[in-house]
């Protein structure tokens, strides 16, 4: 059984931690935050763990896990090192979804085998997430002999592990991005749009919402091309001009204009050459 320390027991390390010691596989070694209460917290929650009030307090383990914020994953890398308690064949690991294993370069000397794993998954409600951590993808960055421990770590939490290519985080998670944050923005500029054809709110939401889970299952099953409909891979010029005349919302209708651009080059293989410039130059 491999023992995993933990150092910044928020949301997702706490998380982690209590799927990790469910597991049977990993033992939950020590658990380090700069408030005691938090690490209190933690080991309540996870239901295991030693209580360390410094860096230096961390037992012996095979896994270091970095849950901190971003901005501060460098300086406790350099404090980590400073203590001298990483050793040589150890996995020091953060769990940043944009950054990578780089930032654990103070680390180097050690020997360890530095990465970054990181679950597509929402840690807002610990419990919840817990409960329903299941198949979950989660990405893999670093030094590749890591990826071994961290593909068992990841099964063993119930995730699905997949490593990306070296200098792909930035783009990984701008992916995420865009799925997961701009599809609420989405949503919330479609209930604005269906307010002002007097639509009441709680009609808008089950018009929208519905229409918008339909078309994900579509995506699912078909693919983004072929679940595409609408004006623009008809290529009705006319409906789109009368959707451009009545937004009179100037964030609104950039971002009409610029999904519709894209979508153009999504339905490209329906439009001919002369149709696909025809909207695009209606969509400027």
């Amino acid at each position: 059984m491999k023992i995993l320390n933990i150092i910044g027991p928020g949301r997702l390390g706490k998380s982690l931690a209590r799927l990790a010691q469910q597991s049977g596989r990993f033992q939950i070694g020590g658990v380090y935050a700069r408030s005691a209460e938090h690490i209190t917290d933690a080991i309540t929650f996870i239901g295991a763990g030693e209580f360390c009030s410094a860096l230096d307090q961390l037992p012996v383990a095979d896994l270091y896990l970095l849950a901190v914020p971003d901005g501060a994953i460098e300086n406790v890398a350099i404090e980590l090192a400073a203590c001298h308690i990483v050793k040589a064949g150890n996995v020091v690991f953060h769990s940043s979804g944009v950054s990578e294993a780089a930032l654990l370069a103070p680390l180097q000397d050690s020997g360890a085998y530095l990465a970054s794993v990181h679950p597509a998954f929402s840690f807002a409600d610990p419990a919840l997430a817990v409960a329903s951590f299941n198949a979950i993808p989660c990405a893999l960055e670093g030094d590749p002999l890591a990826y071994d421990i961290l593909q068992d770590f990841v099964l063993a939490l119930g995730g699905k592990p997949f490593t990306l290519v070296k200098g792909g985080k930035a783009a990984y998670h701008a992916a995420l991005t865009m799925a997961a944050n701009y599809l609420v923005t989405l949503a919330d500029l479609s209930l604005k749009t269906a307010k002002m054809a007097g639509i009441e709110s709680d009609i808008a939401q089950s018009l929208i919402l519905n229409l918008m889970q339909q078309t994900l299952s579509n995506i699912r099953v078909l693919g983004p091309a072929a679940a595409l409909t609408g004006p623009i891979v008809r290529g009705d010029e006319a409906t789109i001009e009368k959707h451009l005349s009545v937004i009179k919302d100037a964030t609104i209708l950039r971002c009409y204009q610029s999904m519709g651009q894209a979508t153009i080059d999504l339905a490209a293989d329906h439009l001919s050459k002369p149709k696909q410039a025809a909207l695009h130059q209606r969509l400027a």
